[in-house]
């Protein structure tokens, strides 16, 4: 068996962390690029005294020349917290890291897929969202760096594939969750769970009826593999999420019930451009990803959720 050797931007993060291991775990050589805005070396500890398995500090936003055969481009801050934080170096960070990123795979010849994102699709008007559907984003407003940044950086990977062949895979990850979460990043499901663990009141924004689908992150890492692995005239985009919807002041009450918490909820006003709803349709990733589902459902996800937190916080 050939070893592949594969490049994961953004590796030390959330997600990145999980797919590093799963690459890891199939006999592929592993490159993990980040440059610790989010991403933490805790998260990929464990992997660093693997034979195949290297680590680069350094940020997409500058080029960078090695010998690949794929690469997942996740680079990027992904909950609002650290994307807000610096909108400028966001923006940067999704195009400027897109154009560098495809420019290696065009010279190396190697196959690229962008995790892109269901924000592109805004604060919907169409439930659910198919890939077909545009989008209802504000150019302008506070999430916008990151919403536009990700949606340019699809069409740069679409004219990198129409004028110079490119190689390229598509997604758009809906929201995901799990062990490895950051515990300060804003996500509701880290949100809630944190508080809840510290007994502290679990803040819902909005009356609580907002919609979310909520994926767990293994679920997520065999979607993209699939996509990976598809033949080259499949390049999406494609839909990767859960499409059990449930909403906030539902997940809040499952997590008190799980967590055993004596916090009380309270609520706070919507923050600007908040989507309402959000789930995906994923007839798309069911046809082309060989009945790629999502399995794992919301209550076990948390199980594992609440525990990997229970043990980082030292709450037992």
């Amino acid at each position: 068996m050939i070893r592949k050797r594969i490049l994961v931007t953004g590796g030390a993060g959330f997600i990145g962390s999980h797919l590093c291991e799963r690459l890891l775990n199939e006999n592929n050589e592993v490159i993990c690029l980040d440059n610790f805005f989010t991403g933490s070396k805790q998260n990929i500890s464990h992997l660093q005294n693997h034979p195949y398995f290297e680590l680069i500090r350094h940020d997409v936003i500058n080029p960078i020349f090695l010998e690949v055969d794929e690469i997942y481009n996740l680079a990027c801050p992904a909950s609002p917290i650290h994307y807000q934080y610096n909108p400028i170096k966001t923006i940067k960070t999704s195009v400027m890291g897109a154009i560098n990123m495809l420019g290696l795979a065009k010279r190396t010849k190697s196959k690229i897929l962008q995790a892109s994102t269901s924000e592109v699709y805004g604060d919907p008007e169409i439930h659910p969202q198919p890939e077909e559907y545009w989008g209802h984003v504000n150019p302008i407003g506070t999430r916008s760096c990151y919403d536009e940044g990700k949606r340019c950086s699809e069409s740069l990977f679409m004219n990198y594939h129409k004028q110079n062949h490119v190689r390229i895979k598509i997604i758009r990850i809906f929201n995901t969750y799990g062990p490895r979460m950051h515990p300060n990043d804003g996500r509701v499901v880290s949100n809630f769970i944190v508080q809840a663990l510290k007994n502290e009141d679990i803040t819902v924004y909005g009356d609580g009826s907002q919609t979310r689908s909520f994926q767990y992150v293994s679920d997520l890492i065999e979607g993209m593999v699939r996509m990976m692995n598809t033949p080259d005239r499949i390049i999406g985009p494609v839909n990767i999420g859960n499409p059990g919807e449930f909403t906030i002041l539902e997940l809040a009450e499952k997590v008190l019930q799980l967590t055993n918490s004596k916090s009380k909820i309270i609520f706070k006003p919507l923050p600007e451009d908040d989507p309402t709803q959000r789930q995906p349709d994923i007839t798309k990733a069911k046809e082309l990803l060989n009945q790629w589902e999502p399995l794992i459902p919301l209550e076990e996800g948390l199980h594992l959720t609440i525990q990997y937190f229970r043990n980082e916080l030292n709450i037992h």
